[in-house]
């Protein structure tokens, strides 16, 4: 069983890297460029390179912020009705008798709300004692010194592992499955 979390868990993480980065990079090339075009397409000097560069570096943690938030829902869909190591996690309806075999996003509301905020409960705790870790052997200071969108990133990574086992126990929507 936990080499199906595992591989459930390395699917969704490559997903959600993925889908989050491109999509972060394609808005952020897509400002730098509507910023280039509206300066009137000046010629391309390494000083107007290293702007645009710049601009894209500026746009990049704002963009992959939002398309985290974005892949998290999304990516919740592809986690049911694949098989993984001879076990598939499925979503039930409402009434928890019958099997959703076609998943809408409109079927996950109810259960991503709860897998979030568990996510979110599980972020806090691994910031707690990242925290703690900081503070007692490192000379870091204080939190924002070294806390950025990557590391909230790498968080919730680890955290989306300890969340599929706990949601998959715990919320009634959810059952796993032989296949």
């Amino acid at each position: 069983m936990s080499r199906f979390y595992i591989l459930l868990w390395l699917k969704w993480a490559a997903r959600l890297t993925v889908w989050s980065i491109f999509f972060a990079v394609l808005l952020s090339f897509a400002v730098t460029l509507f910023i280039y075009i509206s300066r009137g397409l000046p010629q391309l000097t390494p000083e107007i390179t290293d702007a645009l560069f710049d601009i894209f570096r500026f746009w990049f943690p704002v963009f992959f912020s939002f398309t985290i938030l974005l892949a998290l829902f999304r990516g919740l869909k592809y986690i049911f009705n694949s098989c993984i190591n001879g076990f598939e996690l499925k979503l039930l309806t409402c009434d928890g008798s019958s099997i959703v075999e076609v998943i809408g996003y409109g079927d996950l509301v109810k259960v991503w709300r709860k897998w979030l905020m568990l996510l979110i409960w599980l972020v806090g705790l691994v910031m707690i004692l990242a925290l703690i870790y900081t503070n007692l052997f490192t000379f870091y200071s204080g939190l924002f010194e070294w806390f950025n969108i990557y590391w909230l990133y790498g968080f919730i990574l680890l955290s989306g592992y300890f969340s599929f086992i706990i949601l998959s126990s715990k919320c009634k929507k959810i059952k796993i499955v032989t296949c």
